[in-house]
């Protein structure tokens, strides 16, 4: 792609309505930059570029006739692999989905993109049904870090994070249970917004844990962000659980003004584990917001320690029961040869599941089962209540938190695959703002010693997106200004 192509969706819109550039110029540029490097990079599992280029000349063709639909007008995007799309097939990364499963239909959130005159280049990577890791023997490329390529991209929207980190697109889909927005954000160095529950709705994504799913852009920039998030947000009868809420105009909110505003630390996510670089990194990020006039407090989160225990309980409790309609009865793969109905069951999920699904079916069975149900179910809801009162206590006192990511930048590839817990644990400060459904954000802070990015994570408020926008881009003008 032609180095002087702009990498953000604010430059891009901006160069498309002077026409020193043409969404069909433009899609070639990343479909061709895609041909290059997703072979070594795997963010891509399906390309989509003959409906791409049509999209985009539709774009050029509206631009010529003076139409405007908006910001995100003839901008190209990735959409992460359980999204549905009609133009490609939704796999979850998983045999046990019908091959052309989703193909034919968009997913509400794509249908409004796509009315907004936006290109779909492809479908992105994914974990299995966004818990499991990418499996190579299914056909299925590896993601890798753009950083290094030893290293993990984090997330299972880590295909979406490495298109927009390796300029393969302009932003992007991504979905967030716990974490899976904003950990390949931080990992891949940009930003991605895990958005309130309910502010854009779901229908047309394979679930996980339907009460933690979210669907999120993820950009360059927390104005990219921004855009993206005006046109995917608002109430959609079809999800049950999509909020009836006025959706702000986003971009036009970011004034660049912070004075005044409330800055809560949480000091329970800067304890024992979290990486030296990480922690300087975050308090670079305070006193910058400090010099720009924010008032920056202690705030506690005292129930945080039982986060990890209560989401993952709650998760794979939701993962087993959405997941057991892939029986092989009614849709999807169905194995061969089995002679009565129970070895059907047992056979197809056997050859159609991946070895991390397996683990969360079962943990969540267990914990839905009649004899642990109260002891671990209900108590988790219990539980996820107080986190919910913990975070309802700190916005009383401040507007925004900050706080880690990850513990740790992005470890080596295999290096936690034998130990689940460890992997889990990469969870530890992005999901109780799940298990609360306020919004959160990751922000680029900074790189390690070895230039891996640092990301900062900045929650909001239930629906108070605006804000936590506001804080992001401050974030982004300090550290362009370092």
């Amino acid at each position: 792609m032609p180095q002087d192509l702009p990498l953000t969706v604010k430059d891009a819109a901006a160069a498309l309505r002077a026409g020193s550039v043409s969404s069909v110029q433009l899609t070639e540029g990343f479909l061709n930059r895609i041909s290059l490097l997703n072979e070594s990079l795997g963010a891509f599992v399906a390309v989509c570029g003959e409906s791409a280029l049509k999209a985009a000349e539709a774009a050029d063709w509206d631009f010529a006739a003076g139409v405007d639909r908006g910001l995100l007008q003839g901008i190209p995007l990735a959409v992460k692999d359980i999204i549905a799309t009609e133009d490609a097939p939704t796999t979850a990364n998983s045999r046990v989905l019908d091959p052309e499963w989703g193909k034919g239909v968009d997913a509400p959130v794509v249908a409004r993109l796509r009315a907004a005159g936006t290109v779909v280049l492809g479908k992105s990577t994914t974990s299995e049904f966004a818990i499991g890791l990418p499996d190579p023997d299914k056909g299925f490329l590896i993601p890798r870090n753009p950083w290094n390529l030893d290293h993990t991209p984090a997330g299972s929207s880590s295909g979406t994070g490495i298109a927009v980190s390796a300029g393969l697109a302009l932003g992007g889909l991504g979905t967030d249970t716990g974490g899976s927005v904003r950990g390949p954000a931080a990992h891949n160095g940009h930003t991605g917004l895990k958005v309130t529950f309910g502010r854009v709705p779901k229908n047309g994504v394979a679930p996980l844990g339907y009460t933690l799913d979210s669907v999120g852009p993820m950009a360059r920039s927390a104005y990219d962000c921004a855009a993206m998030l005006e046109v995917m947000a608002g109430y959609d009868p079809g999800d049950v659980s999509a909020a009836q809420v006025l959706v702000p105009k986003y971009a036009v909110m970011l004034t660049g003004d912070v004075e005044g505003l409330r800055i809560g630390v949480p000091k329970e996510y800067f304890g024992e584990g979290l990486d030296p670089e990480i922690r300087g990194a975050i308090d670079g990020v305070l006193a910058g917001l400090k010099m720009v006039g924010c008032v920056v407090k202690p705030v506690s989160l005292p129930h945080t320690k039982y986060a990890i225990p209560t989401y993952y309980v709650i998760a794979t409790a939701e993962a087993s029961s959405n997941l057991s309609r892939f029986d092989g009865v009614r849709f999807g793969l169905r194995a061969e040869e089995a002679k009565t109905l129970s070895e059907m069951y047992r056979k197809t999920r056997d050859e159609g599941f991946g070895a991390e699904v397996k683990r969360r079916i079962l943990l969540g069975t267990y914990a839905l089962s009649a004899g642990y149900y109260d002891a671990y179910y209900r108590k988790a809801q219990q539980v996820r209540t107080l986190l919910t009162r913990d975070f309802l206590a700190a916005f009383a006192e401040v507007d925004v938190l900050v706080a880690p990511v990850t513990p740790t930048p992005a470890f080596k590839l295999g290096e936690k695959t034998d130990d689940p817990v460890q992997m889990y644990l990469e969870d530890i400060y992005s999901v109780a703002a799940s298990l609360a459904g306020i919004c959160g954000a990751s922000v680029p802070c900074g790189t390690t010693k070895d230039g891996l990015p640092i990301g900062v994570q900045v929650m909001g408020k239930h629906f108070d997106e605006a804000t936590m926008l506001r804080v992001a881009q401050a974030v982004e003008k300090g550290q362009m200004s370092t």
